[in-house]
């Protein structure tokens, strides 16, 4: 995967980057990173890239120019890349987006500052309009950051086991099982005699069914829609009695 960003601030990823999982997949060619300041694109001796919003108000906005010529510069050659605008008005961030854009090959994040965008850049640039959530940032870095990593974790390869991406957190729909390492009594803290036991299918069923509990208990909003199983249903049923 290829995965251009356009940043004002391209000091801001290389610590990230570097980092962790995302440098070995870049160091395994699993994914290449190219960090543009598109201030470089700004057809001024300033390199201005916004300007006062007509109409007024408060704030400056993102100029056209410098992101159009950015962005058509990064497309020349195969292929349609993804362009993803991080934006607060954006589709909210979730797994099932950050397995969506895992299968493409060629990821180009835009990154703003100041008040906004200029519309057009909106309606004839980009693909794809993304908010990592309910608040505003001052720009949009952090959140290419974050759904960066998101991504390039799930790239085959990436990771130590590729099972891993597959049993997280709202992969399967609901939220992860509990995990437990060696010692297996810690202050008096016992990890679950299942997990010794060396049954694998109990273990497998403790883990489905801890695995629904914490949904349950924590995000039972995930539970609405998610296709239960008869036995799924009587574990549920269960704890509603219990409260």
């Amino acid at each position: 995967m290829k995965i251009d960003i356009l940043t004002l601030f391209p000091e801001m990823f290389t610590g990230v980057l570097g980092t962790s999982i995302l440098n070995k997949a870049k160091e395994k060619k699993i994914v290449e990173y190219n960090i543009v300041n598109y201030r470089e694109f700004a057809d001024n001796k300033h390199q201005t890239v916004d300007d006062y919003p007509y109409g007024g108000g408060a704030g400056m906005v993102l100029k056209p120019q410098p992101i159009f010529d950015a962005v058509e510069n990064l497309k020349k050659g195969e292929g349609k890349p993804r362009i993803i605008l991080l934006c607060p008005q954006g589709e909210t961030f979730k797994q099932s987006k950050a397995e969506e854009f895992s299968r493409e090959d060629h990821l180009i994040f835009i990154c703003g500052h100041y008040e906004g965008y200029d519309e057009r850049i909106r309606e004839f640039v980009v693909t794809d309009e993304v908010s990592i959530g309910d608040y505003v940032l001052t720009g949009g870095e952090l959140g290419a950051m974050v759904m960066i990593d998101s991504i390039v974790r799930l790239l085959p390869g990436a990771l130590g086991n590729d099972d891993s991406p597959v049993l997280d957190s709202f992969s399967t729909g609901l939220l992860e099982h509990p995990h437990y390492t060696r010692p297996a009594d810690f202050r008096g803290m016992k990890v679950p005699d299942i997990l010794l036991s060396g049954d694998h299918r109990k273990i497998e069923e403790w883990r489905e069914k801890e695995s629904l509990r914490r949904t349950y208990l924590r995000r039972p909003d995930l539970l609405e829609g998610f296709p239960l199983t008869e036995k799924q249903r009587k574990w549920i049923l269960e704890w509603e009695k219990d409260k």
